[in-house]
């Protein structure tokens, strides 16, 4: 199916309207810090991260028509497809780069240098913005009707709907600072803790969550099923198998602890169990889900490559029209090959010449994929993951065959990973955006021009905030888990060393292939087992309410017609890119020791009043957003 006929852009080809400007380059690059930042923390805490895209295009709208007094729609498109590509960057570096600071603080390695992760970070976002030139018109042009991108879809959905964009930004701006608020509260001033924590005794476990505005957000923009998934996994780890290791276990000396169960109990209760059992089951259970979620795409990804390669084949264009102008093919050939000499030069990425080759082609077959994929299923469906892990497992295993062992090629495998992992996430943004460029009559040269600022822009302040965060937080700590570049770091070092407690982790593979077997998608489970109970139980809670008031809204007849552009939905948008912020500025302040002094926790830290109270205003706010009578005239 073939629709290119008979389809007409918003902005007609043969109209010229303000796009590349000055203002939406300079909104675009300054949302493409905030959102990479904000989103770099929020992954590095609960090893997910959310789309840019609606909330950058609502501020842009808000800022272009009602302050700035222009009627620009390409520019608001400019402003979001720059700004979003800072979230992207942002979700593939903190799953995989972080592995390399978890093994400084070891004494592994040295720590890695703002120049290590700045290169890294360029090469993979740009392979993976000049991978998707030549694959536009196959798959955005040719298979429109057909791959409906329902991100970049509800994008320009939103963006047409630009005339209530200054009511809708409000929602993004109220979040933001709401959240602002209740972070600094919680780890700025100290005056109120940031966890809830019930013993049960009889099961020897604890039931906890935190009160953070991010996570009731994350809960919210997942929605019911997918939060509730990840509770069953927190569910199955705290109230199952901690109580089963603690009830049998006894005075058993288990690997990879060095005291028995009963004193490791004793001395830390459920939560030292947690840290040295559960999180290694966890982490079997995600990397099997990963794995998994790949294998069941494996029919898609074969059918994706061939139809893209066949589409490239016959895309030769001898259009002259402004809505089908690429970058040139000559620049994308220099540009691809300027990175595979940077792959091969670079001393942190020890690979051959034919090595980065190998890299660049594998680069753009996941990118090709998770292009189509991301067409078909969208965003959160695109198993990045499972790319990534078996990028790992086979770049881990490769460099061992040819005798690179210990820290050096443990820092190879995982710089590999990293630019594989950000060529996928990357593609997969960069389709979305041209989607919503190729609805509204957009000129996708200038768009991928923006793509490839914004990927810079992001690749050049990225490394600044993973060392700023390392430094005054810490990487596999309570404030920073770093959830998914542990899981990586194991499996780096599980292949490399053969250390790791294999039994657990084949405990953990064996539950993600039984949830499969009865028809539950095995990977939310998993990252509900192997992230803290406190997590998932607070995201649940943001599920819950998202349940509620769609239910609400459908029985009163004002359901939205596009979820994704929702006033619930800015508005939590608004929350996560707030927090996340206020958490960069403290790590600031900490790094300057400024922290400490503006701290004044006392009585109030140690009651469950404030948390409670927090909590309660919290889902307060979502709730009554989410249900303004505004919301339908929003759409």
């Amino acid at each position: 199916m073939n629709n290119k006929e008979d389809f007409k852009p918003y902005i007609p080809a043969d109209k010229i309207t303000p796009e590349f400007t000055f203002a939406s380059i300079f909104m675009g690059v300054l949302l493409a810090i905030i959102f990479g930042a904000a989103n770099a923390y929020l992954g590095l805490r609960v090893g997910m991260t959310v789309s840019a895209s609606i909330p950058a295009a609502v501020i842009s709208m808000a800022v272009i028509r009602v302050i700035l007094k222009k009627d620009s729609v390409l520019e608001s498109n400019m402003v979001q497809t720059i700004g979003s590509a800072g979230e992207s960057l942002a979700a593939g570096t903190i799953f995989t780069l972080p592995a390399l600071f978890l093994w400084a603080s070891e004494g592994v390695m040295d720590s890695p240098d703002l120049i290590e992760i700045t290169v890294i970070a360029l090469c993979g976002g740009l392979l993976g913005v000049l991978f998707m030139v030549p694959l536009r018109n196959a798959l955005i042009v040719k298979e429109h009707g057909v791959l409906p991108y329902p991100e970049g879809t509800a994008c320009a959905e939103v963006l047409l709907a630009g005339e209530e964009g200054g009511a809708s930004a409000k929602s993004v701006f109220l979040g933001m600072g709401i959240s602002a608020v209740a972070k600094l509260l919680v780890d700025g001033f100290g005056v109120i803790s940031g966890v809830i924590v019930a013993p049960i005794k009889a099961l020897k476990t604890e039931l906890s969550m935190e009160v953070y505005p991010a996570l009731f957000s994350v809960g919210y923009i997942c929605g019911f099923k997918i939060s509730a998934y990840m509770l069953a996994g927190g569910l199955i780890g705290w109230f199952v198998l901690i109580p089963a290791i603690v009830t049998f276990g006894g005075d058993t000396i288990l690997y990879p602890a060095t005291v028995s169960i009963s004193e490791l109990y004793a001395s830390g209760g459920a939560g030292n169990i947690w840290d040295s059992y559960i999180r290694y089951i966890g982490a079997g259970a995600v990397a099997a889900g990963g794995i998994i979620s790949l294998f069941k795409s494996l029919p898609l990804i074969v059918t994706t490559f061939r139809d893209a390669i066949r589409g490239m084949k016959g895309s030769k264009k001898t259009s002259n029209l402004r809505t089908d102008a690429d970058l040139p093919m000559n620049f994308i050939g220099i540009g691809v090959i300027v990175m595979i000499l940077i792959l091969w030069a670079l001393p942190q990425i020890p690979v051959s010449l034919l090595g980065a080759i190998i890299i660049v082609v594998f680069g753009f077959f996941f990118a090709t994929v998770s292009s189509r994929m991301v067409g078909l299923v969208g965003s959160s469906n695109n198993p990045v993951s499972g790319m990534a892990i078996a990028t790992l497992l086979i770049s881990t295993a490769l460099l061992k065959a040819t005798g690179d062992i210990g820290a050096h090629g443990m820092q190879g495998a995982i710089a590999i990973g990293s630019i594989i992992c950000i060529v996928a996430a990357m593609a997969g943004d960069t389709s979305q955006d041209l989607k919503t460029g190729y609805i509204l009559g957009a000129t996708p040269k200038k768009q991928q021009m923006g793509e490839i600022i914004g990927s810079i822009v992001s690749a050049l302040t990225i490394g600044g905030v993973l060392v700023l965060l390392n430094y005054s937080f810490g990487y596999g700590t309570a404030a920073l888990p770093a959830p998914q570049a542990m899981l990586m770091k194991m499996i780096v070092e599980g292949v490399m060393d053969g250390n790791l407690p294999w039994a657990l982790v084949f405990i953990g593979a064996f539950i993600s292939i039984a949830f499969e077997l009865v028809g539950i998608p095995a990977l939310p489970v998993a990252i509900g087992l192997y992230l803290p109970l406190e997590l998932s139980t607070t995201i649940a809670i943001g599920g819950v309410i998202r349940l509620v008031t769609d239910k609400l809204k459908k029985k009163s007849g004002n359901e939205e017609k596009n979820a994704d552009a929702g006033k619930g939905i800015l508005f939590c948008s608004g929350m996560i890119a707030g927090e996340g912020l206020v958490g960069v500025l403290l790590a600031v302040l900490t790094a300057v020791k400024v922290a400490d002094k503006l701290n004044f926790s006392g009585i109030l830290h140690s009651t469950l009043v404030g948390p409670i109270v927090l909590s309660l205003l919290l889902c307060a706010f979502i709730i009554k957003t989410a249900m303004d009578s505004n919301n339908k005239k929003a759409q």
